[in-house]
């Protein structure tokens, strides 16, 4: 019935990385390790960790006629991701500059480019790719418009995943259709505003679920994450590893619990699949180059 597992609307940076011993504060310069380019933006990384995982995946978005889109169109071809919804071409491509400390913790600076320019008109006119696909997930690194068109466009049948980085209100038609709403503490944060009442993650969950989501996933790092529906909540366990990067590990999460939602798991189920993926990503410097594949994450 279904042409692909999971169709991810959203960014594609190229990500220029520099390692630094510490990060600089305000008015200071450090020096830092070679610049190193990889292919990135959080709905690349998510269409890319998804068929590395081995789903069906296709992507949706917007890249400069530039060598960085060119790099980011081989990576998903790669990859086995479906790219003919990538469109070319309008603004340069996205970029994301990354510094990354010691410990594998990342400051991210982004300049959407392209990105900006993926237009509600551009999801309109991908109708058959949504009628096609039993998951569809995106990010807000493109404009809020074009994700409330992602919406609208849904299929009867599909399962709406969003991750609201970076965080912005939301409207409510947006929220009522994630199954789930995939968010860390900072973003829950933001989402919520002034309804922020409480300090645990299940304060913020329950509270969130009130807003309208079906469904919602809080990650917490170390702690793991915490799933809730109207079922009730739950914790799933973090996978212990020694983190050399973090980037990309949320993106590689929300891919992977898309992907396992769309193949019939539970909630539960899903996240801490996901859980797992991410444990595996940290463990590899860069985005798309330390995602795991299925036969890696089943590996003890």
């Amino acid at each position: 019935m279904y042409d692909y597992d999971l169709l991810v609307v959203g960014s594609a940076n190229a990500d220029l990385v520099i390692g630094v011993e510490r990060r600089p504060g305000a008015g200071e310069t450090v020096l830092g390790s070679d610049l190193a380019v990889h292919p990135g933006g959080k709905g690349a990384n998510q269409a890319v960790a998804a068929a590395r995982l081995g789903a069906r995946t296709a992507l949706l978005a917007r890249v400069g006629d530039d060598a960085h889109g060119r790099l980011l169109l081989d990576s998903q071809r790669e990859a086995g991701v479906d790219t003919v919804g990538v469109l070319v071409g309008g603004a340069p491509t996205g970029v994301a500059l990354i510094t990354v400390d010691p410990s594998g913790d990342n400051s991210i600076v982004v300049s959407p480019g392209a990105n900006g320019r993926l237009t509600p008109e551009d999801v309109s006119a991908a109708g058959c790719l949504f009628q096609g696909s039993r998951v569809v997930s995106a990010q807000l690194e493109i404009p809020l418009e074009t994700v409330v068109e992602t919406v609208r466009n849904l299929a009867p049948q599909s399962r709406f995943v969003l991750n609201p980085s970076p965080p912005r209100p939301l409207p409510q038609e947006v929220l009522a259709a994630c199954d789930p709403l995939i968010v860390n503490e900072h973003e829950a944060k933001v989402i919520l505003g002034d309804s922020a009442v409480g300090d645990t993650p299940e304060d913020w969950a329950r509270i969130l679920l009130a807003k309208g989501p079906k469904s919602v996933v809080v990650t917490l790092g170390a702690q793991g994450a915490l799933v809730a529906s109207a079922q009730g909540l739950s914790r799933v366990p973090a996978v212990t590893v020694d983190a050399v990067d973090t980037t990309g590990a949320g993106d590689s999460f929300t891919a992977a619990l898309a992907c396992r939602l769309g193949a019939g798991e539970s909630l539960a189920q899903a996240a801490a699949y996901a859980a797992r993926v991410g444990a595996a990503t940290v463990t590899k410097e860069g985005a798309q180059a330390s995602f795991p594949t299925a036969a890696e994450v089943a590996a003890p």
